[in-house]
């Protein structure tokens, strides 16, 4: 129902009038671990096909096969192989997803905004921050609910936006009360302008207890800054273990277990994920009737080992700040190195327990069952998927790990994502697949699809995926 001039895309950039004809736009892809280099375009039907031979282990995938919209006929390519002798078929279709978004993994300690803050795009509201996880800031974006259910331009901004991000492309995003942030899967974040390094090792009481050892007998005291808990060596249970002598250290905040401690400063974009850019304000006055004197050392470092800072003592027992000793460079060095790049991490979540099933199956309920059950192999653009557990299809696929271009769009606005089910011939039938359907991949390749395209056939990523 989309009007296309001669010589024009659709809207969707997915189809083309080629001499009043429809046809694809984008190739079908299709991958084999026997092709080791480059990637190669094939012709694809009979009329210019020349019969050349696919690799063994060829998978056809979703991308670019086209939908089974309106859902009453069969899926594009229902593919017959042979696993290890035994009969397989492929379900491939192009999904169109309302009900999808992206989750966002950020390796980062600075605070990027409250949980629960809206994220915007251009202004407009794409989703939320959520819990955050160890090391990590998430984001919850797209969603029915701002694809379909606020403005147009809320809509299509939303759908703009998580297309981006599953391509591989860079998006920028707004945090209500907090900050600006850049995201791009397999990337370092931006915040604020300032590219992210490092993911902090662990929290402050973790790396007391990773460096405790190499710290002991080369410093009196060692406090760990953290946003969620700050540590200090003397009161911590690996100091104890070590026979460390007590300091008479005063932290302001409030303590947990022995040598850990909360909310030692609000969160924000300084010391360990704090706000802290002197982090001798969370000192309270030393005390001297338990061990606090002059001359003690005082080592003060972040998660990452990017902020530290070397203090002694003086008579009145405040600390001064020194020049880093030679014995303690390669103890805040080495949390530096433990520290994983800071990353950004995109996984597309949508649900696939609606009528494209119909292309599947004539009994939709079977096929759920089956791919619950882990009968059906479930992949998207080739790469693994994890299916949650419950009702209906819903599962999540790292966008790094398909092919380039996988993901694309319809006006709804919805996103569209390739699928594929994998189970034996026999079960396919069982079920009820359409069973006049299946081809092999010789026939596939001689007839072509509903819309004339090419095929594109390329290497499996080097990851196994």
């Amino acid at each position: 129902m989309c009007y296309i001039a001669p010589g024009q895309t659709g809207a969707c950039d997915r189809y083309a009038n080629a001499d009043g004809r429809i046809v694809r736009t984008d190739p079908v892809v299709m991958l084999s671990h026997a092709l080791t280099a480059g990637q190669r375009v094939v012709p694809f039907a009979a009329r210019v096909w020349d019969g050349d031979p696919m690799p063994a282990d060829t998978f056809v995938t979703g991308i670019g096969s086209g939908t089974t919209y309106p859902d009453y006929k069969p899926a594009p390519f229902i593919v017959s192989s042979q696993v290890e002798g035994t009969d397989m078929v492929t379900v491939v279709t192009e999904a169109i997803f309302s009900y999808c978004g992206v989750k966002v993994k950020i390796d980062t300690d600075r605070f990027l905004g409250p949980e629960g803050a809206t994220v915007r795009v251009d202004g407009e509201a794409v989703g939320h921050v959520t819990t955050a996880e160890y090391g990590s800031q998430m984001l919850s974006l797209g969603g029915v609910h701002h694809l379909t259910g606020g403005t147009k331009a809320e809509g299509r901004v939303t759908c703009a936006a998580i297309l981006a991000l599953c391509n591989g492309a860079p998006v920028t995003v707004q945090i209500d009360g907090g900050s600006t942030v850049t995201v791009q899967a397999g990337h370092a974040p931006v915040v604020d302008g300032q590219r992210q390094q490092r993911m902090r090792v662990g929290c402050g009481s973790a790396t007391i207890g990773m460096f405790a050892s190499q710290w002991h007998g080369a410093v009196d005291e060692v406090v760990v800054v953290d946003d969620h808990i700050t540590g200090v060596v003397s009161e911590h249970q690996a100091g104890k273990v070590l026979g460390w002598t007590p300091t008479g250290i005063r932290i302001k905040g409030h303590r947990s277990t022995p040598g850990r401690y909360f909310k030692v400063s609000e969160p924000g974009l300084g010391w360990g994920g704090t706000r802290l850019t002197d982090p001798l304000a969370i000192l309270g006055e030393w005390n001297p009737k338990k061990g606090a004197r002059s001359g003690l050392t005082l080592l003060m470092v972040s998660t990452t080992g990017e902020d530290f800072g070397y203090y002694v003592l003086d008579a009145d027992l405040v600390p001064r700040p020194r020049p880093l000793p030679k014995a303690l460079e390669a103890t805040v060095r080495v949390i530096d190195e433990s520290c994983e790049p800071s990353l950004c991490t995109v996984l597309f979540i949508g649900g696939a327990g609606g009528s494209l099933r119909a292309g599947v199956t004539r009994n939709p309920m079977r096929l759920t069952q089956s791919v619950q059950a882990g009968a059906t192999r479930l992949t998207s653009g080739g790469a693994e998927c994890f299916v949650w557990p419950g009702g209906g299809i819903t599962f999540m696929v790292d966008v790094m790990r398909l092919p380039a271009g996988a993901f694309s769009y319809v006006p709804t606005p919805a996103l569209v994502a390739p699928l594929e089910f994998t189970l034996t011939r026999a079960d396919y039938l069982a079920m009820g697949g359409h069973a006049a359907s299946i081809t092999s991949l010789e026939e596939m390749m001689a007839r072509g699809g509903e819309y004339p395209t090419a095929a594109r056939l390329e290497p499996w990523r080097s990851d196994g995926s």
